[in-house]
């Protein structure tokens, strides 16, 4: 018995191991994930780009500031002049926070008034913004320290952009929505070609006139209407179970959408055609989803991330889709706001259902 056993295990090994490609998928992938996660994934909330926009322009203004950037916490990206710029930097996503300073504060404080300071926070990671107001009311505590240690002199009025009550819902439920559609769209297209290869009807598809645009464009069209509609059900659903609103265009929000499963369906599709087997094309999915995941800004911010990975992640497909859907959803952001993330999402969907076309040969 055991000598069966040991030649059915050198067999399953043998099988498993001589093709280079699983060597990758069970080896490579994890080692190489292991290394990236690492150094990529943490639940520190750290290089927080703030706004400023100072209508007092005094040295205490400049002192509150300096405090800030000391921290280590916070980077003070920009110096705006309007209200509506800095609202235009918090709707495009390119902060994460402003500080606005009021007329007159320095002169309240000297007068023994006390003054205010204004710090408005992106809302739509509720965790993240009451990170960030812990920090900064911190910050402001130990400045008050410095200059009057009998009484504060500077009140912070934090206040809270998007998602008001900070509920946690209306940012997971959209990010859930987004995974789901990552998974419906990769999964099931991965095993499209390699399907047909393993029983034998591809052959039957090199004896037609279908050329290779064709026959992708047939393999993407029926998954991209499912996911659609599979996409659509889970907007009713979090409507009627959660009360999540669109606050955004519903146009706006099926193109955004649209890219992003065509996107995972070009990917899914490259990873069928150069796949063998379907163990082999689900296998790659798989590993190819997790650090999408991992690396889209849904549970770990983005900005936390060091600037190597981060450079990584323009090559992720979901977190451009999570932005832009998100961004729809939750703070109503218009064309003009998401151009970047839809030009990232046109540059994969291109790019991904492109490498398919031209990866697909019809031949055995």
């Amino acid at each position: 018995m055991i000598r069966k056993l040991r030649a059915m295990l050198i067999k399953e090994l043998r099988q498993m191991l001589r093709d280079p490609k699983m060597r990758i998928i069970v080896f490579g992938f994890p080692l190489i994930q292991l290394l990236v996660f690492s150094f990529a994934l943490t639940l520190d909330v750290r290089n927080i780009d703030l706004v400023l926009l100072d209508y007092d322009r005094s040295s205490l203004t400049r002192a509150v500031s300096a405090a800030f950037e000391a921290s280590g916490y916070f980077h003070i990206e920009a110096q705006v002049e309007t209200s509506a710029a800095l609202r235009d930097r918090l709707d495009r996503g390119l902060v994460r926070g402003a500080l606005v300073f009021p007329v007159g504060l320095e002169a309240d404080v000297l007068a023994g008034r006390g003054g205010t300071v204004q710090l408005l926070a992106d809302g739509t990671m509720s965790n993240d913004a009451g990170i960030l107001f812990s920090y900064a009311t911190s910050i402001v505590q130990r400045f008050n320290l410095t200059l009057s240690p009998d009484r504060p002199v500077v009140e912070l009025v934090p206040r809270s952009l998007f998602n008001v009550n900070l509920d946690s819902r209306n940012f997971y439920v959209p990010g859930l929505i987004v995974l789901m559609i990552q998974v419906t769209s990769t999964l099931l297209t991965s095993i499209a070609i390699v399907r047909e290869k393993e029983i034998g009807t591809i052959e039957q598809v090199l004896v037609t006139p279908i050329g290779r645009f064709e026959f992708i464009l047939g393999k993407t069209l029926p998954f991209f209407i499912t996911g659609y509609l599979v996409a659509s059900l889970m907007f009713v659903l979090a409507r009627l179970v959660f009360g999540i609103t669109i606050r955004g265009s519903l146009p706006l929000l099926a193109l955004v959408v649209g890219l992003n499963i065509l996107a995972y369906l070009g990917l899914a599709l490259l990873i069928s055609t150069v796949s063998q087997t379907q163990q082999q094309a689900l296998l790659t999915a798989f590993f190819i989803m997790m650090p999408c995941t991992l690396l889209s800004g849904f549970l770990f911010p983005v900005a936390n991330m060091p600037l190597p990975v981060q450079y990584l992640t323009y090559l992720n497909p979901m977190r451009w889709g999570f932005e832009a859907i998100t961004a729809v959803v939750i703070k109503g952001a218009g064309l003009v706001e998401l151009q970047r993330q839809i030009g990232w999402e046109l540059v994969h969907a291109i790019g991904f259902v492109g490498v398919a076309v031209v990866k697909f040969r019809k031949t055995v």
